[in-house]
């Protein structure tokens, strides 16, 4: 089993950038592909991003691309989602979520382990 803790959320404005951490702890962090996972007041969970259990290949939503990026750190057991150019649309809960695989799940069903989520409010 893996742990997983998000920080990084915050009230910004539209336009603004925003850099999200998600740090695990238990099992050994690079056997896991890891995502990033989205949820509004009244909305869906809704896939963000997701990079996969080497860093080598990254996936985003069509909503994100372009202003979002994801990365891993190994060595610190750490995920990153640096979100830029920030939208109103972009408020939701952001969760980080693992899964032991190669490649991620680009959808929200098929993750293992799942951190608390943390707030992302874009003010317009």
């Amino acid at each position: 089993q893996v742990q997983l803790v998000e920080s990084g959320g915050g009230l910004v404005q539209a336009g603004g950038s925003l850099r999200l951490s998600c740090a695990a702890s238990g099992r050994t962090f690079s056997m896991y592909s890891m995502g990033w996972i989205r949820q509004a007041p009244g909305k869906e969970r809704e896939f963000v991003a997701a990079i996969s259990r080497s860093g080598g290949s990254t996936y985003f939503a069509d909503s994100v691309k372009g202003r979002f990026t994801i990365s891993r750190d190994d060595d610190k057991d750490t995920v990153y989602l640096q979100m830029n150019s920030l939208k109103p649309e972009d408020t939701a809960v952001y969760y980080c979520a693992a899964k032991r695989s190669m490649i991620p799940p680009t959808t929200t069903r098929q993750y293992d382990y799942w951190g608390q989520g943390t707030q992302v409010t874009v003010s317009s």
